[in-house]
C-alpha cells in the first residue's frame, strides 16, 4: 500500500506523538531492531484501529513513521498531561530494556542508557515517580501485554 506523504496521519497528534517517542527511545542506540518495529507496530495498529482491514491499513502507515527519529527535545514539551509524561516513561523504558544488539552486550547498553536519562530529564517527573515507573519494568514478565496495557492507559488519557 502506498502511503501518500502529505497526508496527515490517521491518528490523533496525541497517539503520534507517543508513537514518535517510543520510536525514538528504540533509536537511541543507532539501530531499530526489526523485533521492536514489529512489537511497535503491532501494538500501536490494535490500539488505534478496531477492524483488521483498518489496523493492516494503519500498521503500513505507521511503518513510515517509525523510521522519524525526531529528537526528544522537540517530542516532549509536546505531552500535555503528567498521565502522558508517565506512559511515556513507561514505555521507554520497556523499549529499551526490552533486547540487547548482542549476547555480549548490557540489557540497556550506553546509548540507550543516556538517552532514558534525556528523556527522564525532559519528563521533569518526581524522583519517587521515577523510581516506581522503574521498579515496575524490571518486575514485569510479558513484555507485549504490559505494554499494551501501558498504550490503553495512554489511550484514556488523550
Amino acid at each position: 500500500m502506498a502511503i501518500d506523504p502529505n497526508a496527515p496521519p490517521s491518528i490523533s497528534p496525541a497517539q503520534m506523538n507517543l508513537l514518535r517517542t517510543v520510536a525514538t527511545m528504540a533509536w537511541s542506540d543507532g539501530d531499530l531492531a526489526e523485533e521492536e518495529i514489529t512489537v511497535m507496530l503491532d501494538q500501536f495498529s490494535s490500539l488505534f484501529a478496531q477492524d483488521p482491514s483498518h489496523q493492516a491499513n494503519l500498521r503500513a502507515e505507521l511503518e513510515n513513521y517509525l523510521s522519524q527519529n525526531i529528537p526528544l527535545d522537540e517530542l516532549v514539551p509536546k505531552l500535555t498531561s503528567t498521565a502522558q509524561r508517565q506512559v511515556v516513561l513507561k514505555l521507554g523504558y520497556q523499549v529499551i530494556s526490552a533486547s540487547a544488539r548482542s549476547s555480549e552486550e548490557e540489557l540497556i547498553n550506553q546509548e540507550e542508557a543516556a538517552a532514558y536519562n534525556r528523556l527522564v530529564e525532559l519528563l521533569a517527573l518526581p524522583e519517587e515517580m521515577v523510581q516506581e515507573i522503574e521498579q515496575m519494568g524490571r518486575t514485569t514478565d510479558n513484555l507485549v501485554d504490559h505494554i499494551t496495557s501501558t498504550l490503553q492507559e495512554f489511550m484514556q488519557t488523550s
